[in-house]
């Protein structure tokens, strides 16, 4: 049929505007149409032009020339970094054959089509030319140039075809570009001319006259100019031509549409299906321009203030570093505000259409219906485009900042941060971690130890001049902290470090998304302004100024709903500090019997925090309900201005498109209360970040900047003695105060050098009193502290030619193997490594664990004991090939023999022979043999004697008696019964502790019941059935709402205007609005009530079944998986879990009722409707499989960046010793890798799954629509209902899958919580267990036959065990490692599985509850546990005592006794005591833990001993004396680890392999010749004390003094 003829087939009701200028159909009269096909001449023209300037361009003199201009117009860069120009070229020098350099076969493939398809189209044009001319020359009338003109197009287009396909890959992808935008121009004509006006009533294409040519044409054009392009493979072009990638990221080589519906990760998702787990080997590999080698090398000149000489804000070079992609995404958040005005617009003219009959319609209806579909589909992708932008910038982001922080923090001065304290009850010394940096808590306190360990006056485990005096805190410290500042408003410097990048960090990536603030939610609310004005006129403007007059409303809850948010973030930071202390010290509050009392103090900080989280729920609930109402009330202020003030009539198509739009600006409104808060907190993090990259203080190496740099070395030293080490005329202070960036510090020691020369290829060793600067010595050669010149002749020098190890005192090792630590990245040689685990004295340790060497030491080396771990730092620097050994007294940590074996075989041996070491140490007796030069300092920082030891001794008395004290001492620690580092557990595979069960699948339903039997608490039934009933009902009301704008906006089809009654149907809406409200509110009320009760009900469940476990569970799962129960998962039942369920519900009945709406009007679509359904609960559960793997991967792999971030810090001064920066530097790198490979595949698998689900739900609403506009005949209120029920369904079918399946992730924290509920219990109190009142009366203990194991199935460690002890007798236990000790004390407090009976004070232990049993016996382990806060709270935890008493406890436990020479530092009891007491000596938390069992009252006393307890002698003799003394009524049984402990104890029990060898009085002992405690004493090297000690009258007189200081 003809086109005419078509035309005369119009239906009444299609009409041909007379005002249209396509009347006409003669296409040549009118000039101005028939030009339009010379515009892609004119473009083809330029287009050549541009190419051959281009050439012109790339000629030898042109190249020339800008390699002058860029020299005088560019000054070289700053070396360390490659720039993007001159680190990576834009396309490599290929040296391939032309198919291969120009992308492969497949890649050429498409551009040879495209170039046949250019030809093609050439002999196309020709022909139609040919046959416009009427004859067989070319015709050149002017009427046909516009047809020559596209012939001479058409032919330029197979030049660049050609070109394309038989050049270079510069040339072909040059020539590339200009063939696309050519064609495009091409098909844009066509279009336009021939295309467009089929989409009208009114219009014919203008070539219609050319017949088939013109379709032919058409169809060549749109291969050529969309199809080929948009699916041909992208070229794989490296970033880094030196460094292709051998595997290749699909998402590199994908082409245009399959990177727009995510089809290149179908493999993925596949693969997915098929395993239980998706291995991180099996994700896409990471693409190069991910890389973080690359973006280094890209990226760092940009944000980098060490590298640029200008000082910018870090959001300056961020933003050069995206320019590009926030480009891009500007222009996106554009298109995405278009795209949503689609389906309003689609909705308003089919309506219309409808409405008319089609009278006076120009657009075909089904225009619009591909409109919404478009416009729902298209918005989708453009959105997901913006989201893979912005994720891709996360990912670069966190591996920009990751490493920009990690290799600054190389080159700053790290100082110990001394906690202030106000000696006030509410102030503590110790600063609460935050959630990201818990797990680095102890890892900040030891690297700030690491700085300079022994300076009393700036240490945080010890606050004094003199440490063997025993004062608490120094008089520095005291000055300092006069002014009052608060614990709270010191941090930790490393602990800040860490925080920066996991909380700062991921708060500005939170932030990414201020172009949806503007200009994305400014231009939404103008075009939809446009809109109402366009089909409601000024009325909209009534609506916008409602909007206006209630947007304050909304701000004023989101303000109040900050600060109740700040205030129950700091309940919730109590409770997590209550948790976590509990937690730490969890092993102390059992053995002490305080499980119930820590449980209500646990109890009482959760119900604060839940009543913050009730008013929390509630603003948030007004908050969601405001943003609900203000779009209602703006909707009826609109519609009331509209019918009732301007009288016009409210049509369907003005009332169901208005609608869509009053959704858009709801969401606009929510949006901005949304993003502002994280845009403003991701401001405060970027300032905190930038103030740490620019205004933190460098390593006097690093900063160079400074003119003033001081002279480390002068000319002489450097050039002629360059291997002198040693210092003249120098000061170091531990901060650089003369500069503005200084970090913090409370350090004010000076260390005054005059003159110290080391002596190459021997033993220096440096000796001082405690504080007196033998740390900061090493500190300074190693450039870690600022040098001071005092003059001009100042220098000091440490050759690192030849290489330099360090040693820590504080030993710092890596989350490696054990083998992997001491070669420290070094070549493996077994002659050497074995010789050195020989000198070390580590061959037994290894032989103790059953993978040797290949045991992983855990993190910060909890594997591992402290003498272990400084064994393996030494070994670390005797196997490294450095000519000098800095050691920071690494023998502190070791017993006598050890420290011989280290001096007699190591420093001795032939690995130091020649080699230079300079070793600080206290044990100047034992190292005596191989020292051969000693510098020892005095108290102020000063050189009090150097030379040899004979010579040092001569002139330094002080040094003369420690020599001759120690010497004295050696002897008496010879007889040690037991060393105290005991074997560790033998693990097949290295493996400290056994591995994190992964769940897998879905949650259970055992999990899921725990939360919902708890949600309705004793009601349960009804709490589902209220709580479900006022949301449907609530959902109905919305539907009815929709319904009954369309019905009354029907009344004026039927009625006239005059007779529609608009006060009856405004007030009816109304009155449904304040009832949908009326339930929305109470419905959630009631469920936020249940989400409270089950929170407070599963967090009590947890801390009971946690508090009430055994020790042997204890024992195999480490703390931090108890404390990330109780927090992390907590809080995700608090929160997200909650928040996420009531959607899931909600939305789940939304879905029902709109999907109901649209069968009810429209039954035929009830299977489409529940087979989208279908579809998208399939996709998800596809998606999820694959997620949940990803996720897993992702989570894991992000804590090695962190652990190796941490531990990098810890020991960022050993690394700049051994100058290992680049090592760790890569080793970040790699980290950084395997974290980013699954974060991408993370955040592009969301995208897969938004794509497929909103296509799913777009084609349902593009087929209703076309059912109902040409399937039925229905009423235009009707047809837009079902329509606006049908893009409601349709857009939440996607949030619905992501919400679930987000529930379902959140929810697998319900399920670890639950399987940590259901773990092994000790035996519950009961009301017959409860002793009488009075008991314990006396510490009578009688043991009969008991025998223990350490698991219900395990072997015997203790066998048949019977004895008695008298009441108020002191009885010692001493055996060899594994005889039972510490078996007999946890059975005695039944901590483990045990037969046989134990009568306390006459009543059998087993009968009694264990926390009355416990409660009445006190144990003080080695390293007492102390609970941060006061001193006070320390003593008596639950007040049940008067300061009287407390004091006196601490008087008679000789607390007073050893800072009587203190004026205002004494420990009070409201001192400030840190978590575990680490600002307090060793000998001061013995004391306190002494004090806290004289508190306590109990009968029976449990001391386990250490040899190893860095306790001064004074200290030692001060608890010797009140356990004696001061606890004559009590019952001592004392686990000795030496015989002067114990000889003159009433009695001795000598274990062996869990059983009784011997036990009596000493005397008894001593006299049996055979015996095994004779034998001890007799190889013992002091035997003649041992005995006189048994003779009690000689016991005050010969209590033997250790020789031990710390």
């Amino acid at each position: 049929m003809s086109w005419p003829a078509q035309l005369g087939d119009l239906g009444p009701w299609q009409v041909v505007l007379p005002s249209s200028p396509f009347v006409a159909f003669n296409v040549s009269t009118d000039a101005t149409q028939v030009d339009s096909l010379t515009i892609p001449f004119y473009l083809a023209v330029a287009s050549a032009i541009l190419l051959v300037l281009h050439v012109v361009a790339s000629t030898y003199p042109v190249r020339v020339l800008q390699k002058c201009v860029a020299r005088i117009l560019c000054p070289p860069k700053r070396q360390g970094y490659v720039d993007s120009d001159s680190g990576f070229a834009e396309y490599p020098d290929l040296n391939q054959p032309l198919v291969a350099a120009l992308g492969g076969p497949v890649v050429y493939g498409f551009k040879f089509a495209r170039f046949l398809g250019c030809l093609a189209f050439l002999g196309l044009c020709m022909a139609s030319w040919l046959r416009k001319s009427g004859q067989g020359s070319p015709s050149l009338e002017p009427l046909d140039q516009p047809q020559l003109a596209v012939c001479a197009t058409a032919a330029y287009a197979s030049i660049l075809g050609l070109v394309s396909v038989t050049t270079k890959l510069r040339q072909s992808r040059t020539a590339s570009v200009h063939l696309v935008v050519v064609l495009l121009a091409l098909f844009s004509v066509y279009a336009y001319r021939d295309l467009y006006p089929l989409l009208t009533f009114t219009e014919v294409p203008q070539d219609l006259h050319e017949g088939r040519l013109l379709w032919a044409k058409l169809a060549v054009l749109t291969s050529i100019s969309i199809i080929l392009p948009v699916m041909c493979p992208t070229q794989y072009i490296p970033v880094d031509p030196e460094d292709p990638y051998e595997s290749i990221n699909p998402e590199q080589t994908a082409s245009w549409l399959s990177f727009s519906l995510y089809t290149w990760l179908d493999p993925v998702v596949v693969k997915a299906q098929r395993v239980s787990h998706l291995s991180r080997d099996q994700l896409p590999p990471l693409a190069d321009y991910d890389c973080a080698r690359n973006l280094r090398k890209r990226n760092f000149p940009h944000v980098d203030a060490f590298a640029s000489k200008r000082k910018q804000h870090l959001f300056i070079g961020l933003m050069r570093v995206f320019r590009t992609e926030y480009a891009t995404l500007t222009l996106l958040v554009i298109l995405r505000v278009i795209s949503t005005l689609a389906a309003p617009v689609g909705i308003n003219k089919l309506l219309e259409y409808l409405e008319t009959g089609g009278i006076g319609a120009t657009v075909r209806p089904w225009v619009w219906i591909v409109a919404i579909f478009v416009g729902q589909f298209f918005g989708s992708i453009i959105f997901q485009w913006y989201i893979f932008l912005t994720t891709r910038a996360i990912v670069h982001t966190e591996c920009i900042i990751t490493q920009l922080v990690f290799e600054h923090a190389l080159r700053i001065r790290i100082k110990a941060e001394v906690p202030d304290s106000d000696n006030g009850l509410t102030d503590s010394t110790v600063t609460t971690p935050d959630s990201a940096s818990v797990s680095e808590s102890a890892t900040a306190v030891e690297g700030s130890r690491e700085g300079s360990p022994d300076e009393g006056q700036h240490s945080t485990t010890d606050t004094t001049t003199s440490m063997s005096k025993g004062k608490p805190q120094s008089k520095d410290k005291l000055d300092d902290t006069s002014g009052g500042k608060s614990a709270s408003s010191t941090e930790n410097f490393v602990g800040k470090i860490n925080n920066l990048i996991t909380t700062d960090l991921g708060n500005i990536t939170d932030g990414r998304d201020f172009l949806l603030v503007f200009p994305y939610v400014p231009l939404q609310l103008v075009l939809c302004t446009w809109f109402l004005y366009h089909i409601l006129d000024w009325s909209a403007f009534v609506g916008l100024a409602v909007m206006i007059l209630l947007f304050p409303l909304p701000g004023m809850v989101a303000k109040k709903i900050q600060t109740v948010q700040r205030t129950k973030m700091e309940k919730t930071d109590a409770r997590v500090q209550t948790v976590t202390e509990t937690m730490n010290a969890l092993r102390m509050v059992k053995l002490f019997g305080w499980e119930k009392k820590m449980n209500e103090r646990i109890y009482e900080k959760r119900e604060v925090e839940l009543v913050w989280t009730w008013k929390y729920r509630i603003l948030d609930l007004a908050n969601n309900t405001l943003n609900f109402i203000i779009p209602l009330f703006t909707m009826m202020a609109c519609y009331a201005t509209y019918t009732v003030v301007m009288g016009k009539q409210l049509t369907a198509s003005r009332v169901f498109s208005s609608m869509t739009v009053f959704d858009i600006m709801r969401g606009q409104l929510s949006m901005i209360f949304w993003m502002i808060p994280p845009i403003i907190q991701a401001k405060v993090s970027l300032g905190r970040i930038n103030d740490f990259l620019n205004n933190t203080e460098l390593l006097d190496g690093y900063a160079s900047h400074r003119e003033d740099r001081p002279q480390i070395s002068p000319p002489e030293i450097r050039d002629e003695d360059s291997e002198v080490i040693g210092f003249r005329d120098a000061v170091f202070t531990w901060s650089n105060e003369s500069n503005g960036t200084s970090t913090r510090s409370r350090r004010k020691f000076k260390l005054r050098i005059d003159e110290v020369l080391f002596k190459r290829g021997c033993v220096n060793i440096v000796v001082g009193p405690t504080g007196s600067g033998k740390t900061s010595l090493l500190m300074a050669l190693l450039g870690e502290m600022h040098f001071v010149p005092s003059g001009p002749n100042s220098w000091y020098n440490l050759p690192r030619r030849g290489g330099v190890a360090y040693a820590p005192q504080e030993s710092w090792v890596q989350n490696e193997t054990i083998r992997d630590n001491i070669l420290f990245g070094a070549a493996y040689d077994e002659a050497r490594y074995k010789k050195v685990i020989y000198q070390c004295a580590l061959e037994r340790d290894l032989e103790l664990f059953e993978a040797g060497d290949r045991t992983e030491v855990g993190e910060k080396g909890l594997t591992l004991s402290g003498g272990q771990k400084a064994r393996v730092t030494l070994a670390r620097a005797v196997y490294s090939n450095a000519e000098i050994l800095l050691l920071d007294d690494v023998l502190a940590a070791l017993d006598v023999h050890t420290s011989k074996w280290i001096v007699e075989k190591c420093f001795a041996g032939d690995l130091i022979k020649n080699r230079t070491v300079i070793l600080v140490t206290h044990n100047v007796a034992v190292v005596s043999p191989v020292a051969q030069y000693v510098v020892s300092l005095s108290s102020n920082g000063r050189i009090a004697s150097q030379g040899t030891l004979s010579e040092a001794i001569a002139t330094d008395d002080k040094l003369a008696a420690e020599v001759a004290k120690e010497q004295e001492g050696l002897e008496r620690e010879e007889e040690v019964v037991d060393t105290a580092e005991q074997a560790p557990q033998k693990k097949g595979d290295g493996k400290l502790v056994l591995q994190e069960e992964i769940l897998e699948g879905r949650v259970s339903w055992s999990a899921l019941s725990l939360y919902f039997a708890n949600l309705g608490g004793g009601h349960t039934m009804l709490f589902w059935f209220a709580f479900l009933f006022l949301i449907a009902a609530t959902e109905v009301i919305n539907v009815v709402q929709t319904w009954f704008l369309g019905y009354w906006a029907s009344q004026y089809e039927h009625r006239l205007p005059s007779e529609v009654n608009v006060k009856f149907y405004l007030s009816v809406y109304g009155a449904l609005l304040l009832l949908g409200s009326c339930l929305y509110i109470p419905g959630y009320i009631l469920y936020y009530q249940g989400t409270l009760r089950a929170s407070r009900a599963i967090h009590k469940k947890l801390v009971e079944a946690v508090l009430g476990t055994t020790l042997r569970w204890l024992d195999m799962t480490p703390t931090s998986r108890v404390i990330t129960r109780c927090t992390q998962d907590i809080r995700a039942i608090d929160g997200p879990f909650a928040q996420e369920l009531s959607w899931v519900i909600e939305l789940t009945i939304t879905l029902l009722f709109k999907l109901g709406a649209v069968v009810l009007f429209t039954p035929l679509f009830l299977l489409p409707g529940v087979l989208v359904g279908v579809v998208g609960i399939w996709v998800g559960r596809v998606y999820m499989k694959a997620q949940l793997s990803v996720k897993r991967e992702m989570s894991n792999a992000k804590a090695p960046v962190l652990g190796h971030f941490g531990a990098a810090i810890a020991g960022l001064t050993s690394i700049r010793a051994y100058g290992a920066q680049d090592a760790f530097r890569r080793q970040s790198l790699e980290r950084i890798d395997y974290y980013s490979r699954s974060a991408r595949t993370f955040y592009n698998l969301n995208r897969w799954v938004c794509i497929r689900i909103d296509l799913v739900g777009a084609l349902f609403t593009g087929a209703l629509a076309a059912y109902l506009v040409y399937g039925r005949t229905s009423e235009a209120g009707n047809v837009g209902f079902s329509l606006n029920m049908a893009i409601g369904f349709s857009s939440m079918i996607l949030y619905w899958v992501r919400i679930l399946n987000n529930a379902e992730v959140d929810g697998h924290s319900v399920e670890r919580i639950n399987s940590y509920i259901n773990i092994e219990q000790e035996p519950q109190p009961s009301e017959g267990g409860q002793p009488p009142a009075h008991w314990p009366t006396s510490g009578d203990l009688a043991v009969e036959k008991l025998s223990a194991r350490y698991s219900v199935d395990g072997p015997k460690v203790l066998h048949d065990l019977s004895f008695h002890v008298k009441s108020g007798e002191r009885v010692g236990i001493v055996g060899r490692t594994g005889s039972g000790k510490s078996s007999l004390t946890l059975s005695l407090l039944r901590c483990i599985p045990t037969e046989g009976t134990v009568y306390y004070d006459g009543i059998p232990t087993s009968s009694l509850n264990l926390d009355a049993l416990r409660s009445n016996i006190t144990i003080i382990p080695q390293i007492p546990e102390l609970l941060s806060g006061t001193l006070r709270q320390n003593l008596d935890p639950f007040d049940q005592h008067d300061d009287a008493t407390l004091n006196n406890a601490l008087r008679s436990a000789g607390l007073f006794s050893i800072q009587d020479d203190l004026d205002d530092g004494r420990l009070t009891l409201d001192s400030a005591i840190a978590g575990g007491g680490s600002n307090l000596s060793v000998g001061q938390r013995q004391i306190i833990a002494l004090a806290r069992a004289m508190v306590r009252g109990s009968k029976l006393l449990i001391l386990d001993e250490a040899i190893t307890s860095p306790v001064d002698y004074k200290t030692d003799a001060v608890i010797q004396t009140s356990l004696r003394h001061e606890l004559r009524n009590v019952t001592q049984l004392i686990v000795a680890h030496r015989l002067q402990t114990i000889m003159d104890a009433d009695k001795i029990m000598v274990l062996d392999t869990g059983r009784i060898v011997e036990f009596g009085s000493p005397n008894e002992l001593l006299r049996n010749e055979q015996g095994s405690l004779r034998a001890l004493v007799d190889q013992s090297g002091d035997k003649d004390v041992l005995y006189g000690m048994t003779n009690r009258e000689e016991i005050a007189s010969q209590i033997p003094e250790r020789n031990r200081e710390l």
